[in-house]
């Protein structure tokens, strides 16, 4: 994402994930209530320390919120309990990320120990059972990498004139999919193995119902036009076409039956609730507000791979035009991405004192249903 906190920067142009964290707010609250397990010994001590990890923080104020909605829920919980937690949060997000921005932002009156945890979340960045909530907003849809099937020229997935699998033929869609489920089990196995038993996370992933097509939407034909902007600026020699033919943005968007589907195969979660949250408004899109957020959004993708300079610029002032002459782009018919609430609850790992906990609970009560 783009640092910094001026008008280019993602910190300027998130509003469209931070509506959606408002969205999931009455969730996380409702969610927490009935699923933390005040009992369980992990969360009930005299010195217990609830931590959380906010995954894909980028540079600051919608994490803050996800933080802070997250922590007034808990705290409702241990109304009743004798041990009140502190907090301890962790901010993740990739090694280049401008953690700078964010910890200069962070709020005076936080309630909670703030550290922060660079590296890629498709991996393990925390020891074994010790978190206890996971948090990742709009940042799933992320690929750890490219597949690397859509760059090589020999390859029946080549994805040569596009930027994305959208309108691609079924091969690159294949690519990316197959390359989604692995990241997507990485991410899964390595929170479980940073939970503990009975150790909650909710996701908010950007993707597609089922049956939709991303080709017809207002996310594909944006990819296109991006598309078109790199080839004519190639045709005018102000990039080479094998720079435009070897770019492809790292992004897939699941299905919800697709989520289910692969949680369900890692089996280390319990699925608690998944949703669809309410689309943020999008009355009356603004053309030059669109591309800003995606120049904030992949900005620095298009440097990384075209270099530095003038060409940034050009390559948004031709996306922004395009689009003031597209109005088909702002049909609400074509709006057809759906953001998905997912509610996590980490099952018991077998022989552990959760498991055991779990075990006596269940006895403790059959002995009094026998009495």
């Amino acid at each position: 994402m783009m640092g910094g906190d001026g008008p280019n920067s993602y910190a300027q142009n998130s509003e469209y994930q931070k509506q959606l964290l408002v969205s999931a707010e009455d969730l996380i609250h409702d969610l927490i209530h009935e699923h933390l397990d005040t009992e369980n010994p992990t969360f009930n001590n005299s010195n217990s320390t609830i931590r959380i990890a906010d995954f894909g923080c980028s540079v600051g104020p919608n994490a803050f919120f996800a933080v802070d909605n997250i922590i007034s829920a808990v705290e409702d919980k241990y109304k009743s309990n004798q041990n009140h937690p502190e907090f301890q949060v962790f901010f993740n997000d990739l090694i280049d990320n401008d953690f700078n921005t964010l910890f200069r932002n962070l709020p005076t009156s936080r309630k909670y120990f703030a550290s922060g945890s660079p590296g890629s979340f498709y991996g393990r960045l925390f020891p074994k059972a010790t978190l206890h909530f996971a948090h990742c907003s709009t940042a799933l849809h992320w690929l750890s990498r490219i597949p690397v099937e859509v760059t090589e020229k020999n390859s029946i997935a080549w994805n040569k004139g596009r930027v994305h699998y959208s309108g691609a033929g079924k091969e690159v869609k294949e690519a990316y999919s197959s390359q989604y489920k692995e990241d997507f089990e990485t991410f899964l196995s390595a929170r479980a193995d940073e939970l503990v038993d009975g150790g909650l996370m909710v996701l908010v992933i950007l993707g597609f119902p089922d049956g939709a097509l991303l080709c017809e939407s207002s996310i594909g034909l944006t990819f296109d036009m991006l598309g078109s902007c790199f080839q004519e600026m190639a045709k005018m020699g102000k990039i080479s076409e094998e720079k435009v033919d070897s770019f492809n943005l790292p992004f897939y968007y699941p299905s919800p039956s697709e989520l289910k589907a692969m949680i369900e195969a890692n089996g280390l979660f319990n699925i608690v609730r998944i949703a669809k949250l309410a689309s943020p408004m999008r009355a009356k899109p603004d053309p030059q507000i669109l591309t800003s957020h995606l120049k904030a959004v992949i900005g620095v993708l298009v440097e990384e791979h075209f270099g530095n300079g003038m060409m940034i610029e050009e390559l948004f002032r031709l996306q922004f035009e395009k689009m003031v002459e597209s109005p088909v782009l702002f049909d609400g018919k074509l709006w057809k991405e759906a953001n998905y609430f997912v509610f996590l609850k980490r099952n018991a790992r077998s022989g552990s004192p959760q498991q055991k906990f779990q075990k006596s609970k269940r006895k403790t009560k059959s002995s009094h249903i026998m009495r």
